[in-house]
């Protein structure tokens, strides 16, 4: 069926071509030698188109809707840069014969579209209309912020999370966050003064890093007294999160639609999940505050409330778990000797 349809569309315009070189010759007066020229040669152009139609048409028949669309626009594309190429040197066509130029014209032109044509099926594999969909729906990325606040520059894990490679983008450190840090570092407290130094040392160790992009923002808000809310205006005006472990910041910001990146969250999800009726084996550190309970502390820092464990305070014991129960601080669990569990 399909070689039927190719001869049903190739041979009338072989037919058509010697036709109409005939009827141009007989009227352009020419005598019976010159319109059998002409016939023939109206005969071979015919035929090439025909033929062209026939390939042509198989070939769009075996392919996709998708090679065939994108053929078209890089077969158009093709004729109009010819087009663009022989406007720029239409000023030269004086200085080359006519015969020259045309023959010029024409294989630019057939060459230009055809190379419009391949590339343009050859760029459309594996490409879909989701593609240009998404070009349009998408937003140009920019550049990604996320605010570093006091708190988290003196916890310190924020460095180490840098190195792993999970932070990207650029870390911004708002002048007002300095001063408050520089603040505590000078303060009278030895506590908080070593908190402070250590904050800008840890600071200053990110800033050595060659993956891990720190700024200093010069940008405040005088009007705004209070760190916490400077820190959100400095959000939205720069559409970044904030990175945090401060509890009253992380809802603050939530509650001004603020993305936030809270450290001990994180902290508490790459725990360990661990289920009532598993068993481990702990060390007794101190007793708890009811009566006869020993706690103590996985590697994690999870606390591990060990019943009639105070006995066992500076030994190693096997537990059973009874509860898991998740708090504001992380995780809580609550076991049994192991001994005592197996005789109950």
């Amino acid at each position: 069926m399909i070689g039927l349809n190719n001869y049903r569309v190739g041979l009338p315009m072989i037919v058509g071509g010697a036709a109409i070189g005939s009827y141009l010759a007989y009227q352009a007066g020419a005598g019976p030698y010159q319109q059998l020229l002409l016939g023939l040669a109206g005969l071979l152009l015919g035929a090439s188109c025909g033929i062209a139609v026939m390939v042509l048409q198989r070939k769009f028949h075996q392919a996709s809707l998708q090679v065939i669309v994108s053929g078209t626009i890089g077969f158009v594309l093709g004729l109009g840069l010819a087009e663009l190429l022989f406007s720029a040197i239409s000023g030269f066509q004086d200085f080359i014969p006519p015969y020259i130029y045309m023959t010029m014209r024409i294989i630019i032109t057939i060459g230009s579209a055809y190379l419009g044509a391949a590339i343009a099926i050859e760029k459309s594999r594996g490409f879909s209309m989701l593609d240009v969909v998404r070009l349009f729906r998408e937003k140009p990325r920019g550049k990604s912020y996320k605010i570093l606040d006091t708190s988290v520059i003196i916890d310190g894990r924020i460095a180490d999370i840098c190195e792993t490679g999970f932070v990207e983008g650029t870390l911004l450190v708002p002048q007002f966050v300095l001063r408050e840090l520089q603040q505590v570092a000078d303060s009278s407290d030895p506590l908080k003064r070593n908190r402070g130094r250590r904050g800008l040392d840890i600071l200053q160790k990110m800033q050595k890093k060659a993956d891990v992009h720190i700024e200093i923002s010069d940008v405040d808000f005088p009007e705004i007294r209070e760190v916490d809310a400077k820190l959100v205006a400095l959000a939205r005006t720069y559409n970044a999160k904030v990175v945090t472990n401060d509890f009253n910041l992380n809802k603050v910001a939530g509650l001004h639609g603020i993305g936030v990146l809270n450290i001990n969250e994180l902290t508490n999800a790459l725990k360990p999940v661990v289920l009532p009726g598993e068993e481990m084996q702990v060390y007794v550190l101190k007793e708890g505050k009811e009566y006869n309970q020993g706690i103590a502390y996985l590697d994690d820092g999870t606390m591990v409330v060990v019943d009639s464990g105070r006995r066992y305070i500076g030994q190693t014991v096997d537990v059973r778990v009874t509860t898991v129960l998740p708090t504001t601080a992380g995780r809580m669990i609550f076991s049994r000797l192991k001994e005592e569990a197996e005789a109950a």
